[in-house]
């Protein structure tokens, strides 16, 4: 540690407030909303047109996106993109550029993303008067200090976290492949579902996942919204944690099971996410659950059913709500779904199994690589792992 020395992030970054001023005829904003947990979610272009006013902010490659409210969603994102000249970020979110002379990009990333910087501006966020737990650049984040290496160390370490970084990537691309590969076989197989099918649901349980919710405990059971869900896990390290005897009072059309199939109700509508997790269990709120337990032979045909153009298009015409859309209950058990016969749902499982059994062993992967990265972050961050003792 003894050529490691103390600065602060202001030190290391400055803060850009560049308005967009091009005409373009297309632009893609960017709001808090559309990053997350280093990765930029929304690229799709709209009109130039009556643009809504917090949309004013330009970032370029190597910036950082970092959302002032609520530090603890981990709404930041690291541009490693050149063409940014359509994107318009909103003013929610800080733009911050490194001092390239002091600290490498990927390397203050690192540190803006750490689990002890985060907690630390979520606890002044929260201490701060206004609506939202809210932080400003000048006042929260620019003066937390912090321990810089030389460049070469940072180097270094960048190398590590991004190695692990990059395979649970390349896991995701992967994934997203085999996902689209069993989707292009449920098509052709079972074109036209919706328009053969009856409400079933003596074969396939819609359960309601909409209770209100005890108040979170420090110890015990994952209260899991739908914010929460991952097409095949679950993001536990967000969720509150309910009391052991909450959770025995919840009605078990809460409760979630291996091989259930979970869709949210709220906010981003029609999100889809298979439980393949057997060593967990957990609550739902805002959540609707298909079980196809009394069928186990129908869970990946009614994943890829939920995933059909035919069910994007039955979500969008039966939504809810002014502020905030939302799918009721009803609306999902009068879903109406087709159910093939024995043999051609035995040969679409043939196939697809196979695919399923890999992608839900990546996923197991990718959440052992992210826990690797968790676990070495906080230590190559303050110095007390050698980088010249780790390979990965």
């Amino acid at each position: 540690m003894s050529e490691w020395k103390e600065c602060t992030i202001g030190d290391l970054c400055d803060t850009i407030s560049d308005t967009y001023k091009r005409n373009d005829e297309t632009v893609i904003l960017i709001n808090t909303s559309d990053v997350l947990e280093g990765n930029i979610l929304n690229h799709q272009p709209v009109p130039n047109k009556n643009l809504k006013g917090q949309f004013k902010k330009t970032f370029k490659k190597n910036d950082i996106l970092y959302s002032e409210i609520r530090p603890a969603n981990k709404r930041f994102a690291f541009i490693d993109f050149e063409n940014t000249e359509k994107y318009i970020a909103s003013t929610k979110l800080m733009v911050l550029r490194p001092r390239k002379n002091v600290v490498l990009p990927q390397f203050l990333f690192s540190i803006l993303k750490s689990r002890e910087i985060i907690e630390k501006l979520q606890h002044l966020a929260e201490t701060r008067s206004g609506t939202f737990p809210q932080i400003t650049f000048t006042s929260e984040l620019s003066p937390i200090k912090v321990m810089l290496p030389d460049l070469v160390t940072q180097e270094k370490i960048s190398s590590i976290l991004s190695a692990l970084d990059d395979k649970i990537e390349l896991n995701n691309r992967i994934n997203e492949n085999l996902e689209q590969q069993a989707q292009a076989i449920f098509n052709d197989m079972f074109p036209n579902c919706m328009m053969n099918g009856v409400v079933i649901s003596s074969l396939i349980d819609v359960r309601d996942g909409t209770h209100d919710s005890p108040k979170s405990k420090k110890i015990g059971y994952y209260l899991i919204t739908s914010k929460h869900l991952k097409p095949y896990t679950l993001n536990k390290k967000e969720a509150n944690l309910i009391s052991v005897e909450d959770y025995i009072k919840i009605n078990e059309r809460s409760k979630v099971k291996y091989g259930d199939i979970l869709i949210s109700m709220i906010g981003t509508v029609g999100l889809i996410s298979l439980v393949c997790d057997n060593n967990i269990d957990f609550a739902i709120k805002n959540v609707g659950l298909f079980r196809t337990s009394q069928n186990e032979n129908l869970r990946f045909y009614i994943l890829n059913y939920l995933k059909s153009l035919d069910v994007r298009n039955y979500i969008e015409q039966h939504l809810a709500g002014s502020t905030q859309k939302y799918i009721s209950l009803t609306e999902l058990r009068n879903l109406p779904i087709f159910i093939p016969k024995d043999d051609d749902l035995k040969r679409f499982n043939l196939i697809v199994t196979p695919i399923y059994n890999q992608i839900m062993n990546i996923c197991i992967e990718n959440e052992h690589l992210s826990a690797l990265r968790d676990t070495l972050l906080p230590k190559l961050m303050n110095g007390e792992i050698d980088v010249e003792n780790v390979k990965i």
